[in-house]
């Protein structure tokens, strides 16, 4: 059985996953994802029909938002729940379909993801996702490639939505255009154009997205603050909790207080330890290991618990597989999940596991978010005046294990004394342990956070724009991108949106942009692959 899967950086040849998936995605896992991804484009018309008429239903929104982001990279790997999705889907559209019609809407000439119906069973219901692959989705190579940078956008910005709508945050407008690009996506001969302006719109309604994200956060657990973070094993049972959920990590540690039990951060979590409102719990004691491709080395034999709260698993190793849970949205077949908050079966195992030894570590910090940033921000802006800052360089995103992503070490090692690094993103783990000094008291490298918080880096930006009465792109400001997955994709989108040029990414370019809308990246936005450190840093410094 084929497949066809191209929207990860590590996609195979750099052209697209045809056997397995690189990301360890089966094809049969790769084919259900497409089909729902065709279900919601029937909801996505139906809802944007509806809003014509003012007739909403958010629980279908919702719905739409966490289908969605069940299709990223690393989130759902379990057949069995995404057939179980497609069904519930089906179910939606057809009450729907009834609470519009009762409500005078007409439903003229639907595309034919509304008309659609699951087969009987689940070796059809697969085949049917075959028949809606993404080769047979548009012939035109051109059309099709801004139709899935638009498709994945949308996974990218159904993640942010539904890390606030957790928190209790949420915004119609949001909502109201998932639908309205999702119902685009049924067009079968759409303008470039048409394309190019739903691309920039999708990036434009991720800032907001990300702007209620990010008062989620910060009015959940306030403003995060610089926090040292120790990397050492403290000897005792130990839960690592891996993903990006806020709230996850808060109610374990709310399960946990007074159990004996030590919580670690992983991967994208670090820059929890920054947050007020969880930092002061005592347990929380440190992080564990780097990003999610080294989990596999780093997580085996280790008598821990493992708690994924989003994207980021990979198939664990047999050494460690029975200790592993998901929550949310995250399921991996042979994995126990855990549903509704009760974390007792993952407390029960670490405690069973005897816990860890006492093991020597390194101390990393994270916390440098907007508002501490802002804080100094007459610093930061006499040190650019006086020449003691020359350049500020973003350096952040996605990282992962194909070769090519030492060039950001390299990058960071090589920036020069008198500039400034921020990052974000789990890309800071190629770095963030490198001491590279300070200016005038200020690091010169900031962990602005999570690929949550890329709002706080684009405050910054345009900050320092407001303050030097320029735009962003003519700020000494250079941004170095490492892209790995889909939110990754849409935070490209809501920075061409902003009309910020000039960005380098990297390791390569992705597999589902065509040369010709390469070339139109290029000569609009000056979008430039990265090429060596040395040659990029002359060409930026000497620009």
């Amino acid at each position: 059985m084929g497949m066809f899967c191209y929207q990860c950086e590590q996609t195979a040849q750099g052209k697209g996953c045809s056997v397995r998936g690189v990301c360890g995605k089966e094809p049969t896992t790769s084919s259900l994802q497409d089909l729902l991804i065709y279900q919601l484009r029937g909801l996505g018309w139906l809802t944007t029909e509806g809003r014509k008429k003012n007739v909403k239903d958010e629980s279908v929104d919702k719905f739409i938002v966490e289908g969605l982001f069940t299709t990223v990279t690393n989130v759902n790997f379990y057949d069995a729940t995404i057939i179980a999705i497609i069904k519930k889907a089906e179910k939606i559209k057809v009450d729907f379909v009834t609470k519009l019609k009762s409500s005078g809407v007409s439903i003229d000439n639907p595309p034919a993801s509304v008309t659609f119906v699951p087969a009987a069973t689940d070796s059809e219901i697969i085949a049917q996702g075959e028949a809606h692959s993404i080769p047979s989705s548009q012939s035109n190579e051109d059309l099709r490639s801004l139709q899935q940078l638009l498709t994945l956008g949308l996974k990218g910005l159904a993640a942010y939505a539904d890390h606030a709508y957790v928190l209790g945050k949420k915004d119609d407008s949001i909502f109201a255009f998932v639908g309205e690009a999702l119902a685009a996506l049924n067009k079968e001969n759409p303008t470039v154009d048409e394309l190019v302006a739903l691309n920039m719109k999708c990036g434009t309604v991720n800032i907001r997205t990300m702007e209620i994200l990010d008062d989620a956060n910060t009015g959940t657990y306030g403003h995060p603050e610089p926090t040292k973070v120790s990397t050492a094993w403290k000897p005792g049972p130990a839960i690592v909790v891996s993903g990006h959920d806020l709230y996850d990590l808060e109610q374990l540690l709310k399960q946990t207080e007074g159990t004996g039990i030590n919580i670690y951060t992983h991967g994208e979590m670090l820059p929890c330890h920054g947050y007020p409102g969880l930092k002061k719990f005592k347990h929380l004691v440190g992080h564990f290991g780097t990003a999610w491709q080294n989990q596999q080395k780093e997580f085996d034999n280790v008598p821990a618990a493992f708690l994924f709260t989003t994207n980021c698993i990979q198939k664990p190793k047999e050494s460690y597989a029975d200790r592993v849970f998901t929550c949310g949205l995250v399921e991996f077949p042979g994995c126990q999940h855990v549903s509704n908050k009760d974390f007792s079966a993952v407390i029960n195992k670490a405690k069973a596991l005897g816990g860890l030894p006492a093991k020597e570590g390194i101390t990393l910090t994270t916390g440098f978010a907007r508002n501490t940033v802002m804080s100094v921000a007459g610093t930061v802006i006499d040190a650019v005046k006086t020449g003691a800052i020359k350049h500020f360089f973003l350096v952040g995103g996605c990282d992962g294990a194909k070769p090519g992503r030492n060039y950001y070490t390299e990058f960071v090692e090589k920036t020069p004394k008198d500039t400034i690094v921020l990052t974000l993103a789990c890309g800071k783990f190629r770095f963030n342990h490198l001491d590279i000094g300070e200016i005038g008291g200020i690091p010169r490298l900031l962990d602005v956070g999570q690929c949550n918080d890329a709002y706080s880096a684009v405050k910054i930006a345009l900050a320092l724009a407001d303050a030097f009465k320029c735009s962003v792109n003519d700020l000494p400001l250079s941004l170095i991108l490492s892209w790995y997955e889909q939110k990754a994709v849409v935070i490209l989108l809501s920075l061409l949106s902003l009309g910020i040029r000039n960005i380098r990414i990297g390791p390569s370019l992705p597999a589902f942009i065509s040369p010709n809308i390469l070339n139109f990246l290029v000569e609009n936005f000056n979008l430039t692959p990265i090429t060596t450190p040395d040659q990029d840093l002359a060409a930026i410094l000497n620009k």
